[in-house]
């Protein structure tokens, strides 16, 4: 048993850092402002949930933001905060779900339900915490938020239409693109994940 946890905590923190990593390979699109970039940091975590269950995905999620705000900081935690918030909600309810019943169907409904939470609470979150948190500590108003997203969505008027056509939007797209490269990697290294854990055999069923 001592060795199984200390087995899970030690792929626990490789993921994390590898989801630390990933954080730095960011992609603007011309469809979004700028400081909304994609990256597949939730990647990890995602693995994480599905091969040693949600508590480990939010865990993953917890030390990778924990390293970036050490190492790069720059929103004094409150970006870190709002990534931590919304990928646990992503890989929690993906992990869950897929943890009903382990196989390739409820994979995929775990990671649209997950994308769909994750898009809720995104926008949620940025409404009523973290853009005005932005505003009131980093001296960042929102208006000059929402003018950004106006360069390059003549849509986005206002706060509201910021969220309906620029964080709604991201949230689905990043969560649908992390599904899709989940798929084939989970089924390469949940094997090693699951024999680490003393979980030969059981690989077969799940992938």
């Amino acid at each position: 048993m001592a060795n199984q946890k200390l087995n899970k905590m030690i792929k626990v923190s490789m993921l994390g850092v590898i989801a630390f990593l990933l954080m730095f390979l960011e992609l603007a699109t011309p469809i979004f402002p700028p400081f909304l970039k994609i990256d597949v940091s939730d990647l990890p975590a995602l693995i994480g949930a599905f091969a040693l269950g949600p508590a480990a995905g939010i865990a993953i999620e917890l030390l990778k933001n924990v390293l970036h705000g050490i190492f790069v900081g720059g929103t004094a935690f409150i970006g870190e905060a709002a990534n931590f918030a919304v990928g646990s909600v992503y890989v929690a309810a993906a992990g869950f779900w897929y943890s009903k019943e382990k196989n390739r169907r409820n994979a995929v409904i775990g990671m649209l339900l997950g994308t769909v939470l994750m898009t809720l609470a995104a926008s949620v979150l940025n409404y009523f915490v973290l853009l005005p948190l932005y505003e009131k500590v980093l001296n960042f108003p929102v208006s000059a938020v929402v003018a950004m997203g106006t360069k390059v969505n003549s849509n986005i008027k206002d706060l509201n239409s910021f969220i309906v056509w620029a964080i709604v939007p991201f949230n689905l797209l990043k969560g649908l693109v992390i599904a899709f490269i989940t798929l084939p990697v989970y089924k390469r290294v949940s094997s090693v994940l699951h024999e680490e854990l003393g979980t030969r055999g059981k690989t077969a069923k799940e992938n």
